[in-house]
């Protein structure tokens, strides 16, 4: 019996280690930067050894890894089952995916930047080999694809130009507002509806430009048949 009870408080004090760890890690990846800090300034940070850090995170990237992996995996969660929801229209799904995002970021407020940005890979990099970096690209998939069921887009690379177009409005706004002081309910009921608007205004001008370049295609088509003649 005393033997489990030691157990069950070296077990406590492990885990309340590693938390300490992780969060003066998200502490100091957000004020310097991930390449500035080291592994011994951490440690410092959490009031461990330099050497106990490495009996539980064996570099700067696996705790990168333990800070941003779990919450990306909930919000990929969430916006899959929005996508798979058959009873929302396709502007309906692309609203709410974006909500999903808006909260989530300024529900992490202080560790923003190192779940979504902190070395991170281009969005359109097939097969990242971080593993941060492939769940950063799949919840880029899920708001690209949430976009490109309302615009018709021939190439895959207009596709993603297109989601980057709509991820830069979406990143803009969590910027304005992670300095923002009120609760996150009261803040979210006041922007909603302005991102809302601002994507409506994003689809509609991401449709006409396509009917623009449409018709200009079929000019150009019907010169060069005329041409040929």
């Amino acid at each position: 019996m005393e033997e489990k009870i030691k157990r069950s408080r070296q077990e406590t004090r492990s885990e309340e280690t590693k938390s300490s760890i992780r969060e003066a890690a998200g502490k100091l990846f957000t004020a310097r930067g991930y390449d500035a800090v080291t592994m011994r300034e951490i440690a410092k940070e959490a009031g461990c050894s330099h050497t106990t850090i490495y009996l539980y995170y064996k570099d700067k990237e696996a705790l990168l890894e333990q800070l941003a992996i779990p919450p990306l995996m909930a919000l990929e969660q969430t916006m899959l089952e929005t996508l798979d929801n058959e009873e929302i229209t396709a502007i309906e799904a692309l609203k709410e995916i974006s909500r999903q995002f808006l909260r989530f970021c300024l529900a992490h407020k202080s560790m923003v930047s190192v779940i979504i940005n902190m070395k991170a890979a281009r969005v359109d990099e097939v097969n990242p080999k971080s593993e941060v970096n492939k769940h950063r690209n799949q919840v880029f998939a899920y708001l690209a694809e949430s976009l490109n069921r309302l615009i018709e887009t021939d190439t895959n690379e207009q596709k993603i130009n297109d989601a980057r177009i709509f991820f830069y409005m979406l990143n803009g706004m969590v910027h304005t507002y992670l300095s923002n002081e009120e609760p996150l309910e009261q803040l979210l009921e006041r922007i909603i509806p302005l991102l809302d608007e601002g994507l409506e205004i994003i689809i509609l001008g991401m449709q006409k430009k396509r009917k623009q370049e449409e018709k200009q295609t079929k000019k150009l088509k019907n010169k060069s048949g005329r041409n040929s003649l």
